[in-house]
């Protein structure tokens, strides 16, 4: 049974580390997510759950309007050739989450290592960066140090990687993950 939402803010407690939390329907898209990006300050994500031809797993977590090419993607993440989106079926397996809810804090129910979690290095430019609580219908703001404490403490030390090329207007930014 993967960490539920509570279990995740334990964890967070449990290390000390202090979160807020804005409760909101569910977003699947960045376009829905616009009151929460204009009511919570900092960088706010969009995350990429990806796979490559040898089943190595990555969660590119980036800025919600950070383009990002799918094309070459691999060359700075490390993965072994071109990389495609991974299955829900698998999503939900290694993260615990459903597409829409897909988030960094999902790193905390693969106990097993298997995906790599790469923060893009433009989002790491934020002091506090707010990503779904694994649930759709709530944001949470971290500190950026806290969130890399956290991907540490559940055995995922993120890359840190530019894998940004500028940014897309927010009506054309992809999906959440």
């Amino acid at each position: 049974m993967p960490f539920t939402r509570d279990d995740l803010f334990a964890k967070l407690a449990e290390l000390g580390i202090e979160t807020t939390t804005l409760e909101h329907e569910a977003f699947f898209t960045v376009a829905e997510s616009r009151h929460a990006k204009d009511a919570l300050a900092g960088g706010h994500t969009k995350n990429l759950f990806l796979k490559d031809k040898k089943d190595n797993v990555f969660l590119v977590t980036a800025e919600y309007d950070a383009a990002i090419d799918l094309k070459r993607i691999h060359e700075k993440i490390g993965a072994s050739g071109r990389v495609t989106f991974g299955k829900p079926e698998l999503l939900m397996e290694l993260l615990g989450v459903i597409p829409g809810s897909v988030t960094s804090f999902g790193a905390i129910n693969d106990t097993a290592g298997r995906v790599t979690v790469v923060l893009d290095a433009a989002l790491m430019e934020h002091a506090v960066i707010n990503a779904h609580p694994l649930v759709n219908t709530a944001t949470t703001s971290i500190r950026r140090e806290d969130l890399v404490r956290f991907l540490e403490a559940v055995g995922h030390p993120p890359k840190i990687v530019a894998v940004s090329d500028g940014k897309v207007s927010f009506d054309e930014a992809p999906a959440e993950g």
